[in-house]
């Protein structure tokens, strides 16, 4: 068996979180691009749902000053507890955490004046309603702000996988592989169900970047994309049948890299700014 097949992790367990800069690798190039835009002002109650290990619930904090409260949630005692760890040792004054569902947030109504979210929404298990408790909690003329990987990211990836299907003869999955892809949202779709929460759009970024690697295996085994992406790529395949099928794809895919001189997978990004009705 492969060894990235094997792996398992506990995303809620202290220890393995504080293992996981790369992470940050993945989310840093969306939490730059928010903290490119964000508007700014003195005094800002902020808050961060989803705020995981700290980025860019941190960073926000430092940035805008102790005239500003900034308050990240998340539902992961584990990240919680690095994020505290984090704030501690670099004597922020202005940032603290609360433990809670984005879902159904334990916060009071009108409250912020600025809510972000970097790379939420595609993890989120209810992202409407996500949206309607950032509405809730923001005052009126409040700002959303989101950032997110939008349908297309890694789609040289995708290419590849699509035609290890077909070379298996393995059609039947195809409809999974797209099921998969069709979890994240498209920019259109992002913006209506922000609207729907009660948003008005007020600002659209997009820009992209590129993740390389020497070859499919080295891809298949870093950390990153054992934590991140593995696990919704197995899905799609019966699991009596993941290692003949990784074998093939990871097979194609260093074919690929050798003739390009690497592998180079694009990721779209999405910034969305919304005023709160």
């Amino acid at each position: 068996m492969k060894r990235y097949l094997e792996f398992r992790f506990d995303i809620d367990d202290p220890d393995f979180v504080s293992s996981l800069d790369e992470l940050s690798l993945w989310s840093s190039p969306f939490g730059l691009m928010l903290l490119e835009n964000v508007p700014m002002r003195r005094g800002m109650a902020v808050l961060d749902v989803g705020c995981w290990t700290g980025f860019p619930l941190i960073e926000l904090a430092e940035r805008l000053g102790e005239s500003s409260r900034v308050f990240g949630i998340d539902i992961l005692t584990g990240s919680l507890k690095i994020t505290n760890d984090k704030i501690r040792a670099k004597g922020v004054q202005n940032c603290g955490v609360v433990s809670g569902d984005g879902s159904s947030m334990p916060l009071k109504d009108n409250t912020f004046d600025l809510v972000v979210s970097n790379l939420g929404i595609n993890n989120f298990e209810d992202p409407k309603a996500v949206l309607n408790e950032s509405h809730r909690v923001l005052k009126p003329g409040g700002r959303m702000i989101l950032t997110t990987n939008p349908v297309g990211h890694m789609r040289e990836f995708y290419d590849c996988y699509r035609k290890t299907i077909r070379e298996l003869k393995r059609n039947d999955l195809m409809d999974g592989l797209e099921r998969h892809i069709g979890h994240r949202l498209t920019a259109k779709a992002t913006t209506k169900i922000m609207k729907d929460a009660g948003f008005a759009i007020t600002k659209v970024e997009k820009d992209s970047f590129a993740m390389r690697f020497i070859d499919g295996s080295s891809l298949f085994n870093h950390s990153l994309i054992r934590v991140g992406f593995l696990g919704g790529w197995k899905g799609v395949i019966p699991s009596g049948e993941a290692e003949e099928f990784f074998s093939a794809l990871e097979a194609n895919l260093n074919r690929i890299a050798e003739r390009r001189g690497g592998l180079r997978l694009t990721v779209p990004m999405l910034y969305i700014e919304a005023r709160k009705k």
